[in-house]
């Protein structure tokens, strides 16, 4: 037995296995490979993961994951916003879709009309069919006070003359209202009457179903046709029955 304190001349112990042939001992600086059934090496905290070198390979992905898309033939890599910078817009297909909403425009300005056009259409509607029938029943009431037999007969004629005149341009207003949306006297003062749901004329029929709600104005004092003065929409009990505006033209 040699030399304990001999380091050339130490052997191995009993049982100590020799390096097989062609085993080489790991040199200095060279990282020694983990045993079987031992996880790899991790580095350390803040160092980077190992690179694969050069000419191998990268990492595949596991069994059952779909591999990384990558650019087509000829076709340049996406590109990355500079640091800094906003991100790009969403395509046309990814921006949420709005609704539009259309709204009814009334007349060529869409303005409701105000109470003192109203009243003025009125007070010239009146005076177009009210004058010429007061006159003549101012006539027919002088002829049949006279006393007289023809002076009686001459009234009546003159009353249904004035009956004929009143009806009839009532008539004709209804019509011209119902088709144009205008009388004379708001044809004068530059407004209209128009369907509320639908911005459009109200036809013969709606004209006088509207006259005829004018019933509902006239109750309490007309209270009715003073209530444009205060109401958001400038109605009259007869337009909120019928659903109608009167708008500036």
């Amino acid at each position: 037995m040699g030399n304990p304190y001999d380091p050339y001349g130490q052997q191995p112990g009993y049982g100590q296995q020799q390096p097989g042939y062609g085993q080489q001992q790991p040199g200095y600086g060279q990282p020694q490979q983990p045993g079987y059934g031992q996880p790899p090496a991790q580095p350390g905290y803040g160092q980077p993961p190992a690179q694969p070198g050069y000419g191998q390979p990268p990492a595949q992905p596991g069994y059952g994951q779909p591999p990384a898309a990558q650019p087509g033939y000829g076709q340049p890599p996406a590109a990355q916003p500079a640091y800094g910078a906003p991100p790009a817009p969403a395509p046309a297909s990814a921006q949420p879709a709005y609704q539009e909403v259309h709204h009814h425009h009334y007349g060529s300005t869409g303005q409701l009309a105000e109470w003192g056009s109203r009243a003025g259409a009125t007070i010239i509607d009146g005076l177009v069919i009210g004058a010429p029938v007061g006159i003549l029943y101012f006539i027919a009431i002088l002829l049949m006070s006279s006393g007289s037999g023809g002076g009686a007969f001459l009234g009546l004629l003159f009353l249904l003359v004035a009956a004929v005149i009143g009806f009839g341009g009532g008539i004709w207003m209804i019509y011209q209202e119902g088709t144009t949306g205008q009388t004379l006297g708001k044809r004068q003062m530059g407004i209209k009457v128009v369907s509320a749901q639908t911005g459009q004329v109200l036809g013969f029929g709606g004209a006088f179903v509207r006259r005829l709600a004018h019933i509902a104005d006239s109750a309490a004092c007309d209270i009715g046709f003073l209530w444009p003065l205060w109401d958001e929409r400038k109605q009259t009990f007869a337009d909120k029955m019928c659903n109608t505006l009167v708008v500036r033209t």
